[in-house]
């Protein structure tokens, strides 16, 4: 299968929970489609007989606390269990500082114009600080006079040791006996996805072959650093609970580098899904856009042609309609649509997860210029690769319709129509492909037609019609209907 290449597994072990020092990097992430990942950390716990407080510092501002999961990996057990966890989110910062300082006296230094510093001391009667979120006007008294805005900037004396600098998993221990204790801690977090993006590009000259790549793009908002992750990705809709309001990624992303072609990731089924390892350890740092190449298929061939489907949007929905407007209104443009069989012998034949594809041509003096884009869905192997790539500019359809009957009495309907196609290219001739819904009702046969058709499905006829270079084609039917 071109393009992919063997997977270089890595084991790492991530250890440095407050009061142990980190000893080696690597946590385990297997990022989903649908914006949330799953994380597994190996750490170490200094861990009293009986009860312990214990902290696990440097966790996913986004972590869903009642997903973690501790298992011990000791080979001789402690008898592990949490009587009790907090999630603190709220690290510390010059706010929380504030407002932990509410009712003391405090030490303010303003800087003046001339760049002399002026020194305030003042009672904190409110900082303007709101836990969770807001704000209000902060207010000082200042000898003797309530001033409704910081003087300065505050002046800590010191820092609490105990103070949570990053957000924390705070626990409550019971061990059977004293030591360090190899730990495995688990959650789920919000803040991380991927989408895959395609790239399919066509020669000036040649046909219908395409050079198709396929890129990953992870995207890490969770508030962490992942430094030398083993990461996964699972592609397949996946059931979640989603939570009212989904906090979106901060727009000031930065793009890393790629994984170099000779070490393409590997994909597996997994369950009722498809799952992607990349192959070596990376580090994903917050608010980044990491990207990998995946895939790398060159002279895949494909099939281009031209659509016209003037009743874009209709269908039959039950029922029968009499009223003489409707299907009539109708659509000039005439899209451009490519297939492409996703198997083996034509390159590919590996499952595509969704993402967006763009389609590029190779002018003649070698540039690739972009001609358009769609959303693929998820697309298993051996299936047909169906987009819609615009429209073409040269190409042009018109629909009339010549006449429209109704027999209440025998219960019929005759309806014709007029399709003209112009095709305003100088040089070649193109065939358009014209999907025409019949409407009205469920019983329908086609009376008369200047080409022949195709029936695509119970309510769906299509004629290939031959459009002569700067030339036109008209073609022309008539349907009967009967409830």
């Amino acid at each position: 299968m071109k393009g992919w290449r063997s997977i270089m597994k890595r084991i790492a072990l991530l250890v440095g929970l407050l009061p142990l020092a980190a000893l080696a990097a690597g946590p385990q992430v297997t990022i989903y489609n649908d914006g949330f990942a799953t994380v597994k950390e190996d750490r170490t716990l200094a861990l009293a007989e009986g009860v312990s407080e214990v902290r696990v510092t440097d966790m996913s501002r986004q972590l869903e606390p009642d997903s973690v999961m501790l298992r011990e990996l000791s080979a001789e057990p402690f008898g592990v269990q949490i009587l009790e966890q907090s999630f603190v989110n709220d690290p510390l910062t010059e706010g929380l500082l504030l407002y932990q300082m509410e009712g003391k006296t405090l030490r303010f230094e303003e800087k003046r114009e001339d760049g002399t510093i002026q020194e305030h001391v003042g009672k904190l009667v409110r900082s303007g600080y709101v836990p969770g979120g807001g704000s209000e006007q902060p207010i000082v008294e200042e000898d003797g006079a309530v001033r409704f805005s910081l003087p300065g900037q505050p002046v800590f004396e010191g820092i609490d040791p105990h103070a949570f600098l990053k957000p924390s998993l705070v626990w409550q221990l019971a061990s059977k006996r004293a030591g360090a204790c190899p730990i495995e801690v688990a959650y789920v977090t919000a803040g991380m996805s991927w989408e895959a993006t395609y790239n399919l590009v066509m020669p000036a000259e040649g046909g219908d072959v395409f050079d198709f790549t396929g890129w990953i793009s992870l995207r890490n908002g969770t508030g962490k650093d992942f430094v030398d992750a083993s990461v996964k990705l699972i592609a397949g809709d996946v059931q979640k609970v989603q939570p009212p309001v989904r906090r979106r990624l901060a727009r000031n992303v930065a793009f890393a580098a790629a994984i170099p072609e000779e070490a393409l990731p590997e994909e597996r089924a997994f369950d009722e899904f498809h799952l992607y390892t990349l192959p070596r350890p990376v580090r994903v740092r917050n608010n980044e856009l990491k990207q990998v190449e995946f895939l790398r298929a060159p002279g895949v061939k494909g099939q281009r042609y031209y659509v016209y489907n003037p009743l874009v949007g209709f269908g039959y929905y039950g029922g029968v309609q009499m009223d003489p407007d409707y299907g009539t209104t109708t659509e000039k443009k005439v899209g451009v649509r490519i297939e492409i069989s996703n198997s083996e012998t034509n390159g590919l034949g590996v499952p595509l997860p969704k993402g967006r594809m763009r389609l590029y041509r190779t002018d003649v003096d070698g540039r690739r210029e972009f001609t358009g884009e769609n959303q693929l869905d998820h697309l298993p192997r051996n299936e047909l690769l169906k987009l819609d790539m615009g429209s073409a500019f040269d190409l042009v359809g018109e629909r009339k319709r010549m006449d429209f009957q109704v027999d209440t009495t025998r219960k019929t309907m005759t309806e014709s129509f007029e399709i003209k196609l112009r095709n305003r290219k100088e040089k070649d001739a193109v065939e358009i492909r014209v999907v025409e819904p019949l409407v009205r009702c469920a019983n329908w046969k086609i009376a008369a037609s200047s080409l022949p058709y195709e029936k695509i499905d119970s309510h769906t006829i299509e004629f290939r019609a031959p459009v002569p270079a700067d030339g036109e084609t008209v073609l022309t039917y008539t349907v009967n209907y009967r409830w």
